[in-house]
């Protein structure tokens, strides 16, 4: 059993992360904003407020964590991207704060800088809505960050090109930078079946240093 704490516990992804650690017994700690904006589905589940863009606050929760993940999206805080790299550099500065007993960090991560299978990135497929590039390039610069970064156990866990809602399989396949992409084509998974790739990384880390990628 770990010790989880969750940045970004109560968005899409990171909602999911917490049902799927829960359901395996892990300790769950929710770390958002604003305490009351997040339901508790279960009485393991601990509530705390914190900043993911302020290294003393990744400190304070980091103290008494195994694991810390960073759910937290392009959408969420000031300026919509300006969490991104950011909580990168804070999750960072606050785990080495913490000396050699800093828990592992798990970053979910975006499927822009992913190769498809001409040899491209998934950013550079035509007709892409500028938020969304803005998005991608944003999580392309914090796993650069992040590759720079040899003295902290740090996973970063891109997703397949779309992922959406829908349902818990138990399976996918995995890729390291190469876009999984299936029989027919389509590169998806569910929001469900990421969370069962990120917990099972955290119980049987494969990827420290690394960023994987998953998908049907």
């Amino acid at each position: 059993m770990a010790n989880i704490a969750v940045f970004g516990a109560n968005g899409n992804i990171g909602s999911r992360i917490v049902r799927e650690a829960l359901d395996r017994g892990h300790q769950v700690v929710a770390v958002v904003r604003d305490p009351s904006t997040f339901v508790a589905s279960r009485e393991a589940v601990t509530v705390t407020t914190g900043d993911v863009l302020s290294p003393e606050s990744v400190a304070a929760v980091g103290g008494n964590a195994d694991v810390i993940v960073s759910a937290v999206g392009g959408k969420d805080g000031p300026g919509h991207l300006a969490t991104i790299r950011p909580a990168a550099e804070s999750l960072v500065t606050g785990l080495r704060s913490l000396g050699a007993g800093a828990p592992s960090l798990v970053f979910v991560g975006g499927a822009g800088s992913l190769r498809k299978p001409d040899g491209s990135q998934v950013w550079d497929t035509e007709g892409l809505p500028e938020s969304i590039l803005q998005i991608m390039h944003a999580h392309g610069d914090a796993l650069e960050f992040l590759r720079g970064v040899e003295d902290l156990r740090w996973t970063n866990i891109s997703p397949a090109a779309m992922i959406e809602p829908g349902e818990r399989t138990g399976t996918y396949r995995v890729g390291k930078d190469d876009l999984v992409v299936g029989e027919n084509g389509e590169s998806h998974i569910s929001m469900e079946d990421y969370a069962v790739a990120v917990l099972d990384e955290i119980e049987s880390p494969r990827h420290v240093r690394e960023r994987f990628t998953v998908g049907y």
